[in-house]
């Protein structure tokens, strides 16, 4: 026969409950949502007693997460900028190895009349740098740095990758677009132009980043001054110091405005209340038509070029 033990409840020292996470202490306060015994040291407080960490843990799964009004996760707001870390990462060690190897410029720098048949150009020149200079990826990575730490929390990681490699092929676009296969008179002069001359640098990449910083900014009503300054100074620089490819500033600059356009203005709609709610999937179609414009370019003016030579 059981005898009375302790808290007025009855039973062999075998029922006693232990809690799960640690057998060695018992405990008789138990989960309000999965009703197993629970230490102290498990405890976490409820509206109405307390939970175990693992029941905790399982609705934080099924809480939504808060997002910004552009769409990135509120969670991540303040944590380190993986995606702009990552892409920092790739780009030194590109240009490493272009010091290593300088066969290695050569292999993925864009050059127009190369495209058309190694078109992976319009993309790893974005992570490529001219290995003899070496303020120019200081530069780079200085500015991807400061504005990837504002953006890709505003943002999320995804749109922000997506943003920074829509900027990298629109910079490239461009630099084709603008490109014209010297003429005979030109090739006797020796000289043959921007279709046969090779770009590499982040920088139609990062003048997307400050492309989309100046419409976000205005859609958050905020002063972007210092911004057009920059912009402004190296636009001018561009003309003015020889071996800039300003055709990859200005098709960066174009498409990363054009992709945060899309961030602050698709995809809000006002919900029962009056208020604005966001329904980001229209982001992605609005990136996905601006990545099928810029294919549609490019395969346009391969198509002329071809047809004149």
């Amino acid at each position: 026969m059981s005898e009375p033990t302790a808290y007025g409840q009855t039973g062999t020292p075998d029922d006693v409950p232990v809690c799960p996470r640690h057998p060695d202490r018992v405990s008789y306060v138990r989960c309000q949502r999965c009703g197993r015994p629970v230490c102290p040291e498990c405890q976490r407080p409820a509206a109405v007693g307390v939970q175990c960490v693992d029941c905790v843990r399982e609705g934080q799964k099924s809480v939504r997460q808060g997002r910004t009004i552009f769409g990135g996760d509120l969670a991540g707001v303040g944590e380190r900028p993986l995606v702009t870390v990552t892409i920092i990462g790739i780009c030194v060690l590109v240009f490493l190895g272009q010091m290593a190897n300088p066969r290695l410029t050569n292999e993925v720098a864009f050059v127009p009349y190369l495209g058309d048949t190694e078109p992976w150009r319009f993309l790893t020149s974005a992570f490529a740098h001219s290995p003899r200079q070496l303020l120019h990826i200081a530069f780079n990575m200085y500015a991807l740095w400061v504005m990837g730490q504002y953006l890709e929390p505003m943002l999320g990681r995804a749109r922000f990758a997506a943003l920074y490699l829509l900027s990298a092929f629109g910079g490239s676009v461009m630099y084709l677009l603008l490109s014209f296969p010297a003429t005979f008179d030109d090739m006797r002069n020796g000289d043959y132009g921007s279709w046969e001359t090779a770009a590499v640098g982040a920088s139609g990449a990062v003048f997307g980043l400050f492309g989309a910083f100046l419409v976000l900014q205005r859609r958050l009503g905020r002063s972007a001054g210092p911004m057009v300054a920059t912009i402004g100074i190296n636009a001018v620089l561009g003309f003015v110091v020889p071996g800039i490819a300003w055709q990859a500033h200005l098709g960066g600059l174009v498409v990363g405005a054009a992709c945060a356009a899309v961030f602050a203005y698709l995809g809000r709609r006002p919900d029962g209340a009056g208020t604005q709610r966001a329904g980001f999937g229209l982001h992605w179609a609005g990136l996905a038509a601006i990545a099928v414009l810029l294919l549609v370019l490019t395969v346009v003016k391969y198509a002329v070029t071809s047809s004149v030579l």
